[in-house]
């Protein structure tokens, strides 16, 4: 049916008899089909049972996780056999498994976390349930039992970390033991209940090998990015949300080398550094008065008292804008760090509007010549529409002239080779053939680039 067909379809049934409408047009929007679990009376019985039965044992800071599931896991068997309730092995097993999730872990979300092809939970609600799996989102069977089943498993997750969420404190940023970056939002933000959503962290962090495989780079591009970190250039690594940033700036971080001291900054400590000497600081939001809170401006500030070799900021995002360029400024080459954007003009942009947001009366010219002045290197992440992450750009901040920034591409990413049948793009990163202007500064410090990988490289073909 043609657009004109629907649109044409949807005036006669606006003219015609009209369906019964809902009593809450709301209500009527995110209804669902029933999907109610016929064990959750039981698992209710069970669950009381059980917490009946270990009591303050739950909460005995002395016992180990270890020591903790297993009592759980007998004491939940015992409780099982004086059930009279028919069930079946398979029955039983499901129960015993859901509860003690329940009680040790985040309830129906486990089976998620524990899958390694899941990247990403997102619970909307306690009836709806996400995950990204390969870059693309399938809704899930799993369910919590309502809202308060939900608000427990997030206040267990918050509390861990020393966080809190309530009506007067309706956000949270939080992370899991394991890493995995969490965001939660309640009512009265949240119209339709209670929402999640868990970022999974790799357990094994991803390697510059890894990317190639992936088709997120190029070998001689990782290569030569390889050497500008060795070389101490300063880069920033862009894109929008889920498009591989941390990952990428992992990666970068990982050629760091051996005999020097790193300072990472993040709000939710995710990067995975193997270098020895390596500090890692966390930004804190404030406590339930209002005070204490120290962000990423502040680590910025203190890192430089540190005695840093690098300074590895997981993102940029605010005033710390100002406080990154003047150390990219000051002497602290090979700095690296991300931000949210579209491209890499659009990039420098949202630094200048992050340095006004410091309140420094600062003239634009001034901004952008401390810009011009602190990065290097550029390089620009994407996701495409079947979900693969691809670098796009790699582009050389060159310097001002006039009022401008001036930029230019090293690497492309070829679009003109089109796209696959599943929306996979065919093309990969291509030389412009431009030579960056930086190879004497990477020359200085005794990284020798081979010429040959910026020769020029036909597009589309």
């Amino acid at each position: 049916m043609s657009l004109a067909d629907r649109l044409a379809q949807a005036r006669r049934g606006r003219s015609g008899t009209a369906p019964e409408a809902a009593s809450d047009p709301t209500q009527a929007r995110t209804r669902r089909p029933s999907s109610a679990d016929p064990m959750a009376e039981l698992k209710r019985t069970v669950h009381a049972s059980l917490l009946e039965s270990l009591g303050p044992q739950l909460y005995d800071s002395r016992l180990t996780e270890d020591e903790l599931e297993a009592k759980v896991r007998i004491t939940l068997q015992d409780v099982l056999s004086h059930e009279e309730t028919p069930l079946t092995v398979t029955d039983r097993a499901r129960l015993a498994q859901e509860i003690a999730d329940d009680i040790l872990g985040y309830g129906p979300l486990e089976p998620f976390l524990r899958d390694p092809e899941v990247t990403e939970v997102m619970v909307n609600g306690p009836t709806t349930i996400y995950v990204e799996r390969g870059g693309r989102l399938y809704p899930v069977e799993g369910r919590f039992n309502d809202d308060a089943h939900l608000r427990r498993t997030i206040d267990k997750i918050v509390a861990r970390v020393g966080r809190r969420v309530d009506e007067s404190s309706p956000m949270v940023d939080a992370r899991l033991p394991d890493g995995s970056r969490v965001n939660a939002v309640v009512p009265p933000l949240s119209v339709d209940g209670p929402t999640l959503t868990i970022r999974k962290f790799a357990t094994d962090a991803y390697e510059a090998e890894d990317l190639v495989s992936f088709g997120t780079i190029t070998t001689p591009v990782i290569e030569f990015l390889a050497q500008c970190v060795e070389g101490r250039l300063n880069i920033i690594v862009s894109g929008g949300t889920g498009a591989g940033k941390t990952t990428t700036l992992n990666v970068l971080s990982s050629f760091i080398p051996e005999d020097e001291r790193i300072i990472t900054i993040e709000d939710a400590a995710e990067l995975q550094l193997h270098q020895e000497h390596v500090v890692r600081l966390e930004s804190r939001p404030p406590n339930i008065e209002g005070k204490g809170q120290v962000t990423i401006r502040d680590l910025v500030r203190n890192a430089l008292r540190m005695r840093p070799d690098r300074i590895v900021v997981g993102e940029v995002r605010d005033a710390a804008a100002l406080d990154m360029l003047q150390a990219m400024n000051t002497g602290h080459d090979g700095s690296i760090t991300t931000a949210h954007s579209n491209s890499p003009r659009d990039t420098l942009s949202r630094i200048e509007t992050m340095v006004m947001m410091a309140g420094a009366e600062l003239p634009l010219k001034a901004i952008r010549e401390q810009a011009a002045g602190a990065f290097d290197v550029m390089v620009h992440q994407s996701r495409f529409r079947d979900g693969s992450r691809r670098i796009t750009h790699v582009t050389e901040v060159v310097g001002m002239e006039g009022d401008v920034i001036t930029l230019q591409d090293i690497f492309l990413f070829d679009y003109a080779a089109g796209y696959g049948d599943d929306g996979a793009p065919l093309g990969q990163l291509r030389s412009t053939g431009l030579r960056p202007k930086f190879l004497d500064k990477l020359a200085a410090h005794g990284v020798k680039v081979d010429p040959s990988i910026f020769a020029f490289e036909k597009f589309g073909g």
